[in-house]
C-alpha cells in the first residue's frame, strides 16, 4: 500500500481510504467490523466518518457510524495505529444540535460527541463538512452572492479548530466540498493569525466529476493541500451496474432514489464510454475508474466503500492497477468529449 503525506502535518496516509458512510443503514455492525479488519489487513490505516452519517441522514441513525467504528476500536485495541478522520456538519441538519451551524459552540460539542461515540480521545483529522455559507458544492451550478446576515466567518470555525488542536483533541484539520475561494481564505486565515493550516479538502472527484482539477488541483500542488477523493466511483455508478435503467437489488440507488447526482442522461452516456474502455482492455470497470483516481498527483488518499465483501476487494484490487497509456488516452478523449456530466 502506498502512502501519501496528509499536507505538512507530518502524518502519513494510506492512498486508499476507508469510507464508512452506510454502516448502521446498509450494514450491520459486524459488517462494519468485518470490513474494517479486511481493510486494516490489506494495509489501509486511514479511515473516515462524519458525525452526521450514515446516510442518508437521519435522526434515528445518526451517529451509529461512529459508534460502530467506536465499537471496533475498543475490541481490537489499535487506535493508534490508524488515522482517523471525522467531521463536523455544516448548516441545515435540524437533527443535529437543534439545527447544525459551525459556530465555536457547535464545534466544541460536535467533537465531545463525536469522541465518545468514537471511543477514543483524539481525532486525527477533523474536518468541516461543507461550509456555513452559500457557495458551490454538492452540485449546485452558478454562483449567488452570500445574503445570509447569520452565516458563521470561516475565521470562528478555525480558532474553535484551533482550540481543540490546543486541547490535544484534533491533531490536524481540513475542510470539504470547498471550493478554491474557502480554501485560500482558509490558508490565508492560518498565515496572518496564526490559525491551523488546513491538511487536505475532501471533495468529489471521478472520471464523473473532475472539477476538482478545475482551481483545486493547483492549490493542492502549491499549497499541501491534498485532495480526499469522495464518491470516486459516483455511487457506484461507474461499474456499470445501473446501465440501460437497470436497479440491482439492494444497490444504494435502488434503494434510495433521492439520489439524483449520477443519474443524468450525460452521466449514463459518459459512463457507458468509460465502461466500454474498460471492457475493451480487459479491465474491471470500477477498478479502472478507481486506478485513474489513485493515478492523481494531486491526491492524498481515495476513499473507497462498499456494502459487501465482494465489493470491498474489487476496490482493494485498484491499489495495484496501473493504466496504459492506451487506457489514460481513451479516457482523456471521452473527458474532453463529455466533460464533467456530474458536477
Amino acid at each position: 500500500m502506498q502512502t501519501r503525506p496528509l499536507g505538512n502535518t507530518g502524518i502519513e496516509v494510506s492512498r486508499l481510504c476507508l469510507g464508512t458512510m452506510t454502516f448502521g443503514e446498509q450494514n450491520s455492525e459486524a459488517e462494519a467490523h468485518e470490513q474494517l479488519d479486511r481493510a486494516v489487513s490489506f494495509g489501509i490505516d486511514f479511515i473516515d466518518t462524519a458525525e452526521m452519517y450514515p446516510v442518508p441522514a437521519d435522526a434515528a441513525t445518526q451517529g451509529r457510524t461512529e459508534s460502530y467504528i467506536g465499537s471496533w476500536l475498543a475490541s481490537r485495541g489499535s487506535r493508534d495505529d490508524i488515522i482517523l478522520a471525522t467531521k463536523a456538519a455544516g448548516p441545515g441538519v435540524a437533527h443535529l444540535r437543534g439545527g447544525s451551524r459551525l459556530s465555536r459552540e457547535q464545534i466544541h460539542q460536535a467533537i465531545d460527541d463525536s469522541l465518545a461515540r468514537l471511543r477514543t480521545d483524539y481525532i486525527d483529522l477533523y474536518q468541516l463538512h461543507w461550509p456555513d455559507r452559500r457557495s458551490n458544492f454538492f452540485g449546485r451550478l452558478g454562483y449567488e452572492p452570500d445574503e445570509e446576515e447569520d452565516a458563521i466567518a470561516l475565521e470562528e470555525s478555525l480558532s474553535a479548530l484551533q482550540e481543540l488542536v490546543q486541547a490535544g483533541k484534533v491533531r490536524a484539520v481540513g475542510l470539504s466540498n470547498e471550493t478554491p475561494w474557502g480554501v485560500m481564505r482558509a490558508l490565508h486565515l492560518a498565515d496572518r493569525l496564526g490559525l491551523p493550516r488546513v491538511a487536505s479538502v475532501q471533495n468529489p472527484y471521478s472520471l464523473l466529476n473532475r472539477s476538482f482539477e478545475v482551481g483545486l488541483a493547483e492549490i493542492a500542488h502549491r499549497e499541501g493541500v491534498g485532495l480526499l477523493a469522495y464518491s470516486p466511483l459516483g455511487f457506484g455508478v461507474l461499474s456499470g451496474k445501473y446501465l440501460d435503467g437497470a436497479r440491482p437489488e439492494g444497490a444504494r440507488l435502488t434503494l434510495y432514489e433521492r439520489f439524483k447526482r449520477y443519474t443524468s442522461p450525460q452521466a449514463e452516456q459518459a459512463t457507458r464510454a468509460y465502461v466500454d474502455i474498460a471492457r475493451e482492455h480487459g479491465l474491471d470497470p470500477a477498478q479502472m475508474a478507481l486506478a485513474f483516481v489513485n493515478s492523481r498527483p494531486f491526491l492524498t488518499s481515495n476513499i473507497i466503500g462498499a456494502t459487501s465483501m465482494a465489493q470491498l476487494e474489487s476496490n482493494l484490487a485498484s491499489e495495484s492497477l496501473r493504466l496504459s497509456d492506451e487506457v489514460l488516452d481513451a479516457i482523456e478523449a471521452v473527458h474532453r468529449r463529455l466533460p464533467n456530466p456530474c458536477p
